[in-house]
């Protein structure tokens, strides 16, 4: 991490300002940042019992009002770093507002060409206005933008802005992508500083738009959710720490593609409903929209299949801005990311919309899927 970026919050008095589906993970009648004195409990068990009012708990009601919003969370870790100049906060402050943008005109229904020209003008002016990085690479854009030298910075951010796009109009979750890279000259960058392998960003997360709003990152050090509440406009920490399940019962593919599959993926898949084990045979979910498959596979366990096939011999997923971020979040919780040849954050690309195949999910789930390749290239 390296960042720094003030922080305000308001104070804030009753928990009435939550919205309900955080009511529940946090409780809590007053912020750290009020002078004000703590208000006596009402009449409760103890006034029943007869002790008069209750003591305050003080240990208990900081925890109840300690709200770790996502600028907190990434101030903390920058304290880590006393060489930190900020640069990296900032950066990802004009990320989280994009999104929170980008949430408010998605939830406003707007036809889908609409959104993807917005929600990547969005981002770019968003990235270009941080004055902390030199390169963008866009799904949307044939080729990359290089921020003009006054407004340089040392980041280089590769993204998605609306990942599963096309299913708007039937109201299923989509999301925004994104990776982060530090460039070595800043000042005359070059298309390579983005043509690296996965394993060296810096930072990777997605934006889920969905019934919630779900900001999903990691640092390199591990994977945290934050969900945005509406009335206090900020991400909230909901998931610290995600780690997904070792196994799991879920596979999501497109079986649709099956006919034009290669040996391991057909195997693995007849596998994944007829287990020889004796187990129980795995259940199919496949919502067709990549932050979606990807964050209920995060949660739950399983894996996520987009193999090559006959039709797309290199795959469909695009390697910069879809296959690395999500390997990269996958790798950090605890899972695996494969090609059907390699470690996919091992991939070197030779251009920003080059595809690959993927296999993500479970480490268990994986290593079965490469086991299988293996014994493929033995024959």
């Amino acid at each position: 991490m390296r960042s720094s970026h003030l922080i305000s919050s308001a104070p804030i008095h009753s928990d009435s300002f939550l919205c309900p589906h955080l009511k529940n993970i946090y409780i809590y009648s007053l912020s750290l940042t009020s002078n004000r004195a703590p208000r006596r409990l009402g009449r409760g068990r103890e006034r029943e019992k007869g002790k008069g009012w209750g003591k305050m708990d003080h240990a208990a009601e900081a925890n109840r009002t300690d709200l770790m919003t996502i600028t907190r969370f990434v101030l903390n870790e920058q304290s880590k770093y006393p060489e930190s100049r900020g640069d990296f906060t900032i950066l990802l402050s004009n990320i989280v507002l994009g999104c929170k943008f980008v949430c408010t005109a998605v939830n406003k229904g707007e036809e889908q060409k609409k959104l993807d020209v917005l929600s990547n003008d969005v981002f770019v002016k968003a990235l270009i206005s941080s004055g902390r990085t030199c390169i963008l690479v866009s799904e949307e854009d044939e080729q990359a933008t290089f921020v003009e030298p006054s407004k340089r910075g040392r980041y280089a951010v590769v993204f998605d802005p609306l990942d599963g796009s096309s299913n708007i109009d039937c109201g299923v979750s989509i999301g925004t992508i994104f990776g982060i890279y530090m460039v070595k000259d800043s000042i005359e960058p070059t298309l390579d500083e983005v043509l690296q392998p996965g394993k060296n960003m810096l930072a990777a997360g997605y934006c889920m738009y969905g019934s919630s709003c779900t900001f999903v990152l990691s640092t390199g050090a591990g994977v945290n959710g934050f969900t945005l509440d509406p009335s206090l406009g900020e991400f909230i920490l909901t998931h610290p720490d995600i780690k997904i399940p070792k196994k799991g019962k879920i596979y999501s593919v497109n079986e649709g593609n099956a006919k034009n599959w290669d040996g391991p993926t057909a195997k693995y898949v007849e596998r994944c409903k007829f287990p020889k084990d004796g187990s129980s045979p795995k259940s199919l979910r496949y919502i067709g929209s990549m932050v979606a498959d990807v964050h209920r596979t995060l949660l739950y366990g399983g894996i996520f299949l987009y193999p090559a096939d006959k039709k797309s011999p290199n795959g469909k997923l695009r390697v910069l801005y879809e296959v690395f971020p999500m390997s990269f979040l996958m790798e950090q919780a605890g899972g695996q990311a494969f090609t059907g040849k390699q470690r996919a954050l091992d991939l070197v690309p030779n251009d920003i919309h080059e595809r690959s195949p993927i296999f993500l999910g479970s480490y268990e789930d994986v290593e079965e899927v490469k086991a299988l390749y293996a014994a493929e290239d033995k024959k």
